[in-house]
């Protein structure tokens, strides 16, 4: 198993809601941190059933649990009604909860009780390279890091039972759109958007929707966290800059998969694609983990320049770009974007083979941009 970085614990003993994708890890990973604790996994048809037909018996069961106590129910997205029992649990006893799951969009929805902010949220995201300690950039940029997939040397069969998991459990069960198959084809014009600033009328025509209905899906994958839109950088005064969301799926092996991305290897478009993908995934997941308050965006100009990663307020601006040297043209939309922020510390992120400062910018091989990262080095 990954020594994974999430911590869910604090110094207030707080009830937490644990929120992931599917198969990012959370269940293998509570299991193992806490092997001793009581635990009700809703995916088990007896359990889910015996619930569901009486949720007050959670409150029996638990009646002699107290405050230095842990219960964990994974999946609660299942069964919403639990979480009464669970607020009444935790105003009486103290108990401490941790409610796992791969979306909130069903409980919100439904105006379900969501404990009153008697709970944290964490999120749980893929595999990042600092979890892994033989890390392998290339295998990482083609299979993407759900850890059944980046385990393996061809995870295809894995990655299109993933996507029919997704669409059937996610999707049919939480009600969340009646036309199936009108978002089975959204997904792969999604795909293709993945990196892109979204103009929804054009997805709209190329998936023969309304744009409003595109909107709402990419909030759906937004919600069920199978998916990011990172919003356009629009401090600046000297250039006018475009706020319209750029989208990332979740996982770099998901968006390859369903563009039909096989074998990439540096040198290819292709490559540089997935390549920025998972540098901006690390990044996401970087600032999850520490609770960083400041926002991912990207800077894009009316006239044509363009940043792929603005930290903040501009305080760090990254470029990622997938070759083996870093050319003085590539620092062009970084000077450009410190004509604004002179104070802002510029990065290209490369696969150049050792580290070297051109034109006031940083150029970090990406290996070690990821050291960094996860050592706090660079954000």
């Amino acid at each position: 198993m990954y020594n994974r970085i999430i911590n869910v614990d604090n110094e207030y003993n707080d009830s937490v809601f644990l929120w992931g994708a599917r198969q990012v890890g959370k269940t293998t990973w509570l299991n193992a941190k806490y092997p001793a604790c009581r635990t009700y996994d809703l995916l088990r048809p007896s359990e889910f059933e015996r619930l569901l037909r009486r949720p007050e018996i959670l409150s029996e069961e638990l009646e002699d649990f107290g405050e230095n106590d842990t219960v964990i129910i994974d999946e609660i997205q299942k069964l919403p009604q639990l979480l009464d029992e669970v607020h009444s649990l935790i105003q009486r006893k103290n108990i401490r909860f941790i409610l796992s799951g791969s979306s909130a969009r069903k409980l919100k929805k439904l105006g379900t009780n969501l404990l009153g902010g008697r709970a944290t949220r964490e999120q749980m995201f893929p595999l990042v390279s600092a979890e892994i300690p033989d890390f392998d950039l290339i295998r990482a940029v083609n299979n993407g890091m759900i850890p059944r997939h980046y385990m393996v040397d061809n995870p295809k069969e894995r990655l299109r039972g993933y996507v029919g998991i997704y669409l059937n459990e996610e999707i049919r069960q939480e009600a969340l759109t009646r036309n199936l198959q009108s978002f089975s084809r959204f997904m792969e014009v999604a795909a293709q958007c993945d990196g892109e600033m979204l103009v929804y009328k054009n997805i709209a025509q190329d998936c023969g929707i309304d744009y409003r209905t595109v909107k709402e899906y990419f909030t759906i994958l937004e919600d069920t966290l199978l998916g990011y839109l990172i919003p356009g950088f629009t401090s600046s005064r000297k250039r006018r800059a475009i706020a319209a969301p750029k989208f990332y799926l979740f996982d770099v092996g998901l968006a390859n998969y369903l563009t039909h991305r096989n074998s990439l290897r540096p040198g290819s478009d292709d490559f540089g694609h997935a390549f920025e993908h998972f540098i901006i995934q690390e990044i996401i997941a970087y600032l999850g983990y520490n609770h960083i308050d400041e926002r991912l965006t990207y800077w894009r100009t009316s006239g044509g320049y363009e940043v792929d990663a603005i930290i903040g307020e501009g305080r760090v601006a990254i470029e990622i770009k997938a070759t083996d040297e870093a050319k003085s043209r590539h620092t062009h939309d970084l000077k450009a974007f410190s004509e604004d922020f002179p104070d802002a510390r510029l990065i290209i992120v490369s696969l150049d083979k050792y580290r070297r400062k051109m034109n006031g910018v940083d150029v970090i091989p990406a290996t070690e941009f990821l050291r960094d990262l996860w050592q706090g080095a660079i954000i």
